[in-house]
């Protein structure tokens, strides 16, 4: 870990805070309160904090949403804070356009409405099968007997690798994405012998899944440096297990502690799609971060080049400015384009993938299980970092269900 360090000259004293985002007061309990405290505060909305060598966090939704589009200032070259030491970039998403473009161009058609639409019956059947595994004993904890396992098999079967590697595989994600330095350089390096491995076997002996696409495809003509292969595996990777895990969990707590919300999903479920939309605004899940690519000046603030940004997904979904009463869950919320999947030419190319399996989760559950708790005596348990998560989460009903 970096230590705090003293604010530059250039930053104004008004906009220094000291928060830690990967141990921001009560996230253990409640991650997404914890970061909803520096609106509380009534801070800048754009404020610096002298954490892990001082970096910028953009506090409100309508500067998240600039930022995101304004990649000639606030470039994509690292997301993570501090900036990382590994000798590869996440492709696409550690690209700026036009570079990223035709990287992006492989996975975009993976993740269409087509694919996506086929893979559904095998997502709801695995659904199913996970829930076989403990309706009958009336409880389980709910992260590690379904929210983590749902994702990783879908992603696993996507891309044809053995479903014995899911625990080392989830393992090396929560490192990746809520470690500190040291365990950030564990995984990454875990992931490349990993990964490394399967490049060479898939460029051997190729198949029709996503994994062979990625490793046997051009760009520009020219095969992928293994940088590059590298790279765009492990954004994959990431992508598609910690995110949707997160999201499952926030979701099921909220309807764990809200009879309501869990009633009227299970008695009606054509509600869902709005369900998930109002979820995914009200739990934000990645905190990425931008480099400032030139001194520059917005809102007020001055940059200098080289500076990060962190422009928290969480904070955007809890700008009051943006979403009345943001704490509250409403699924009568008036649509509004929320930023869990990002937006302009980085907007995440899985997020169809991500609806869908969240939607599979929500329809199947509460069909079976339409009224649970969360276990006396027991708590949920969150944690903060590159992206927010639900750590332990007890559940118990009644009594076992039947179809």
């Amino acid at each position: 870990m970096k230590a705090a360090v003293q604010a530059p000259a250039h930053v104004s004293p008004e906009r220094v805070v000291d928060f830690d985002y990967l141990a921001p007061p009560g996230h253990e309990d409640d991650v997404h309160r914890a970061w909803h405290r520096l609106h509380d505060l009534g801070v800048p909305p754009i404020v610096w904090t002298p954490h892990y060598g001082g970096h910028w966090i953009a506090t409100r939704a309508d500067d998240i949403d600039a930022m995101q589009l304004d990649h000639a200032r606030f470039s994509h070259s690292s997301v993570t804070v501090p900036q990382s030491s590994q000798t590869f970039r996440l492709v696409p998403l550690e690209m700026d356009p036009p570079e990223h473009t035709p990287f992006r161009a492989l996975l975009s058609p993976r993740f269409g409405p087509r694919p996506v639409a086929e893979l559904e019956a095998g997502v709801r059947a695995l659904a199913n099968e996970l829930i076989d595994g403990f309706i009958g004993d009336g409880e389980c904890e709910f992260i590690d007997a379904f929210a983590k396992r749902l994702p990783i098999v879908v992603f696993l079967r996507l891309v044809d690798l053995p479903l014995a590697d899911r625990d080392i595989l989830l393992e090396m994600t929560e490192a990746s994405v809520r470690g500190d330095a040291e365990r950030r350089a564990w995984a990454s390096g875990q992931l490349q012998q990993y990964v490394g491995k399967w490049i060479a076997e898939r460029r051997a002996n190729p198949g029709t899944d996503l994994f062979s696409a990625m490793v046997n495809a051009k760009v520009d003509g020219r095969e992928y440096t293994p940088l590059e292969t590298f790279g765009l595996l492990v954004n994959v990777i990431f992508g598609g297990l910690d995110t949707v895990a997160a999201s499952i969990g926030f979701a099921t707590r909220h309807l764990a502690e809200h009879p309501e919300s869990r009633r009227a999903l299970a008695q009606d479920p054509s509600l869902i799609p709005a369900a998930i939309e109002e979820f995914l605004r009200r739990f934000g899940i990645p905190n990425t971060a931008r480099v400032i690519a030139h001194d520059c000046e917005y809102g007020g603030v001055r940059f200098k080049a080289g500076e990060q940004i962190m422009m928290p997904k969480v904070l955007h979904g809890l700008d009051a400015r943006r979403y009345p009463h943001p704490l509250k869950v409403d699924f009568a919320r008036p649509p509004s384009r929320h930023a869990a999947f990002g937006d302009g030419p980085h907007r995440c190319p899985g997020a169809g993938l991500a609806r869908m399996e969240i939607r599979v989760f929500l329809e199947e559950w509460l069909r079976r299980i339409p009224e649970f708790g969360i276990k006396p005596g027991d708590r949920a348990s969150t944690s903060s970092g590159q992206v927010n998560g639900i750590m332990r989460l007890p559940l118990v009903w009644p009594a076992p269900q039947q179809d």
